[in-house]
């Protein structure tokens, strides 16, 4: 590779690794195996960086989060067969919650804690469109892009998955 065609990759791709880990851990439910995702899935992209014809960053984004997506499903079929039933652990990986107010800390604590759980008993179709529309903030189209099926597939997946989280967390607590 050129060393332009490299200046461009890494303008274009690594700003988005944060986001493909994101994405790989809620696939793959795993630290360990989400690291692992990411590195093949940029390895691919490197590889595959000839054929990439968009412009900018952003299309770089949904295009290496495609990448992410497609590896993350068939790692996941190559090492683990179904590592979807792999429970999440949240004290592994939740940020450490700081603040003036220890009550409002370990209530906001909670309320995450109950949100990452929620999140991981969607099923997989469900988990994706969430964590790329709320957590990584991609468009309806973007998103379509990375899981490869139609815009109103999207907006529907999404309105089942935000109806199911919240059904999940309504039987949770007493607030409903």
């Amino acid at each position: 590779m050129e060393s332009s065609e490299l200046e461009r990759f890494e303008a274009v791709v690594l700003p988005h690794l944060d986001a493909a880990y994101t994405l790989a851990r809620y696939l793959t439910r795993s630290d360990h195996d989400a690291q692992d995702v990411v590195q093949d899935a940029s390895l691919r992209a490197f590889r595959h960086f000839g054929s990439f014809r968009g412009a900018g960053s952003g299309e770089g984004r949904a295009w290496l989060l495609a990448i992410v997506r497609n590896t993350a499903y068939t790692w996941q079929r190559r090492h683990h067969g179904d590592t979807l039933t792999t429970e999440f652990d949240e004290e592994q990986h939740s940020e450490a919650t700081t603040g003036e107010d220890p009550e409002a800390a370990v209530v906001a604590q909670g309320e995450r804690v109950a949100l990452h759980r929620a999140i991981d008993e969607l099923p997989p179709e469900f988990r994706e469109v969430i964590v790329l529309r709320e957590l990584e903030e991609l468009s309806y189209k973007e998103i379509a892009e990375v899981a490869g099926v139609p815009v109103g597939t999207v907006m529907s997946r999404l309105s089942r998955a935000r109806r199911r989280l919240e059904e999940v967390l309504c039987a949770r607590t007493e607030d409903c």
